[in-house]
């Protein structure tokens, strides 16, 4: 590709998983909520790259890896409008955008200490809305509110 006499290279994968317009702040938490360094696929990232919707933005490839949609969805929570691109053999066969889903299950904590599912192994239930542009989530057991700030994104290790 070339761009004002500079030849740009970022490395094709034959098949994986391809996540742009990440916000550039949020590339480390998306590494972290993916499980991605202790991944042994090839990994190529890209942070404070230029974008016109985002100001800057952060990318990752991932070789030979499709991601579950419980994966993606907490990516989401990090990450709302980026997008994701499916590539097999060369070719991108399936791209979307994320979105936070109405309803999470299981894979935030709640916030309220005091919560059940902070005490009980039962699995977090959340409906999701947006105020001012910010991203809330209700518990449906305690009722709190969570702001995206706050997110404690449940990992398995």
């Amino acid at each position: 590709m070339e761009k004002g006499g500079k030849e740009l290279k970022v490395s094709a994968i034959k098949n994986g998983t391809v996540l742009d317009h990440i916000p550039a702040s949020q590339l480390f938490k998306v590494i972290s909520i993916l499980g991605l360094k202790d991944c042994r696929n090839q990994i190529t990232f890209g942070m404070n790259l230029d974008s016109k919707l985002l100001g800057k933005k952060a990318i990752i490839k991932v070789a030979d890896r499709f991601f579950e949609e419980t994966e993606i969805n907490k990516v989401a929570l990090v990450a709302p409008e980026a997008k994701i691109n499916i590539i097999k053999n060369f070719e991108v066969v399936e791209k979307k955008v994320l979105r936070v889903p109405d309803e999470i299950v299981g894979i935030v904590k709640c916030a309220n200490p005091k919560c059940i599912t902070n005490h009980q192994p039962v699995p977090t239930k959340f409906s999701t809305a947006y105020e001012n542009s910010e991203l809330k989530l209700r518990c449906h057991y305690c009722e709190k509110n969570t702001s995206s700030d706050n997110l404690k994104i449940i990992t398995e290790n």
